[in-house]
């Protein structure tokens, strides 16, 4: 592949996705693009870049960039914001007026491993809640691991990366030699497809907002736009979680980390009055 054609195929999914790829990850290109080089009866990467250059295709563009983006999640990843998520729903349902739902985005679903545990925990609360409804937006760019986090049929590797096994016995039947999570759960999670580099004005206020792991595939500028979406839709006294490796700092005033909650953010105070 000439260097012409990476940085055409690796400015597309820049444009398209926001996720920045060097060429220390040349590789993914050769791994993830092979099967649609066959499909398309195409001879290298030099003729795919060729053939979206001169003849733009919108599916196959898409195609191309929903194959180089990570798909990389776990049940309960890194535990600690999950454990934070279940002490502070609680006082986020007692603060809200009768009859207003929790609303928790979970963004960079992947697979939907993240929104299942959030829907566990909201289930296991049951009662502290109150009653509170509770919804769950889960969203992600590409359409086709949206349709397998739908559909909520995990592998055995998959269930094995975070899951307690009493929740794997009450929340999912063996099927087929892979686990259904519930239909109870199921229910619980709304899925939509949608890009982050978009507003998301559309998908409407939200208390709590998972961003985890995805930020570190953007660059400052993307990071410094995608912050400002996710704080014009928090809640002025709900939380946001990051990943382990991703913080605000030189990117926002905005958010600030949550006292002693490594990983959580809030509005800073002035901020969410402004709000």
């Amino acid at each position: 592949m000439t260097p012409e054609s990476f940085q055409f195929l690796t400015g597309l999914v820049k444009a398209r996705s926001g996720i920045v790829l060097n060429t220390d990850k040349a590789y993914m290109l050769d791994t993830r693009l092979a099967p649609i080089l066959k499909r398309e009866r195409l001879v290298s990467l030099d003729a795919l870049a060729g053939r979206l250059r001169n003849a733009p295709s919108l599916p196959l563009a898409t195609e191309v960039v929903e194959a180089l983006t990570t798909n990389e999640s776990s049940f309960f990843r890194d535990g600690r914001p999950f454990e934070h998520l279940r002490l502070v729903l609680p006082k986020l349902a007692a603060a809200r007026p009768a009859g207003q739902a929790l609303r928790i985005w979970s963004a960079a679903a992947s697979t939907g491993q993240e929104a299942y545990s959030v829907a566990m925990i909201i289930n296991e609360l049951g009662s502290v809640l109150g009653g509170r409804r509770v919804e769950i937006v889960g969203t992600d760019l590409s359409r086709d691991v949206l349709a397998r986090a739908q559909e909520g049929l995990f592998s055995q590797f998959e269930v094995q990366r975070g899951l307690p096994v009493q929740l794997l016995v009450k929340y999912f039947k063996p099927d087929s030699g892979r686990w259904r999570i519930s239909d109870g759960l199921r229910s619980m999670v709304r899925w939509q497809c949608f890009n982050l580099l978009e507003s998301p004005a559309i998908l409407g206020r939200f208390d709590i907002i998972f961003c985890r792991n995805v930020l570190i595939y953007f660059d400052s500028a993307t990071k410094t736009q995608v912050l400002a979406n996710i704080a014009n839709q928090l809640q002025p006294d709900g939380y946001v979680y990051l990943g382990g490796a991703e913080t605000v700092l030189g990117l926002t005033t905005r958010l600030v980390p949550s006292s002693g909650e490594r990983g959580a953010y809030e509005l800073m105070r002035t901020a969410a009055k402004a709000s």
